[in-house]
């Protein structure tokens, strides 16, 4: 069994065998789950491409890559 410390910040380190096991690197997120028997699990999660569907809007009208590179040289020139 392996076995953490809780920081003054209420952070842990999780020990590398078992980060290596779930795939987790620096950055990752995890989420916590409870069960109904009083214990707590941890998952990694892990998000699929599609789920970024939709973040960003449809323009309105579609743009040309004309206006697009006069948008930029019109922007650029402002600074």
């Amino acid at each position: 069994m392996q076995t953490a410390t809780i920081t003054s910040k209420g952070q842990i380190t999780i020990p590398k065998d078992i980060r290596d096991s779930l795939g987790l690197q620096s950055g990752d997120k995890i989420k916590f789950i409870q069960t109904e028997k009083g214990q707590t699990a941890f998952l990694p999660i892990s998000e699929s491409i599609m789920d970024l569907k939709g973040m960003v809007t449809k323009p309105k009208k579609p743009v040309s890559i004309e206006e697009m590179n006069q948008t930029i040289k019109r922007r650029g020139a402002e600074d």
